[in-house]
């Protein structure tokens, strides 16, 4: 069975988050390499833009987390903790944060992308053109890159998916070249 039919039996062909069932599609939660059942949900294209940034959050939308945030699926609790965390300062949000529980490693996910972290103490990095990357990015290198400890060299021109942001250092992203996991220096990507 498939990540998508299995999802859908899941849910029963709605969106895990708002209960929708128009426009469903498969939300890898970041920063996740790879699509498994245990790190993605089925999620309406409304739920998936907001959580993107692609459009603005609309708080009250977002008033079927008191259902979805006690779903026994984990990635489903970790996207409802980072969509709450974002909303915070709302009210209501706050309070639903306060009652749910998370375990310490689905909590450890759920900070990954530092949602609860101020914005003033966010790490915000951006490409050799000052464009703000994010985890899920796709960004293609700009010069020919020597990778430390190999002999291998990323080539100009390649493209580099599903890129995860070093939380620590906003001049680090991590991506797959070919098929070597790298550190690359944001000074020589460019988002596309």
């Amino acid at each position: 069975m498939s990540i998508r039919q299995t999802l859908e039996t899941r849910s029963n062909n709605t969106c895990e988050l708002c209960a929708s069932t128009d426009a469903l599609h498969l939300y890898t939660i970041p920063p996740s390499l790879h699509d498994t059942v245990a790190n993605t949900i089925l999620a309406c294209k409304t739920c998936i833009d907001q959580i993107r940034g692609e459009v603005d959050m609309d708080v009250n939308h977002w008033r079927c987390l008191n259902d979805s945030m006690w779903s026994e699926h984990v990635a489903v609790q970790i996207m409802a903790w980072r969509v709450l965390q974002r909303l915070r300062n709302a009210g209501w949000p706050k309070d639903l944060l306060d009652m749910m529980y998370l375990d310490d490693e689905a909590l450890a996910l759920a900070r990954a992308t530092g949602e609860h972290e101020d914005e003033s103490d966010k790490i915000i990095h951006r490409d050799v053109n000052g464009v703000v990357l994010n985890t899920g990015d796709s960004v293609v290198l700009i010069k020919d890159l020597k990778v430390k400890g190999t002999s291998m060299v990323a080539k100009q021109g390649t493209a580099v998916r599903n890129i995860r942001l070093d939380r620590d250092n906003e001049t680090y992203i991590e991506g797959k070249v070919g098929a070597q996991q790298i550190v690359i220096i944001t000074d020589y990507v460019k988002k596309t």
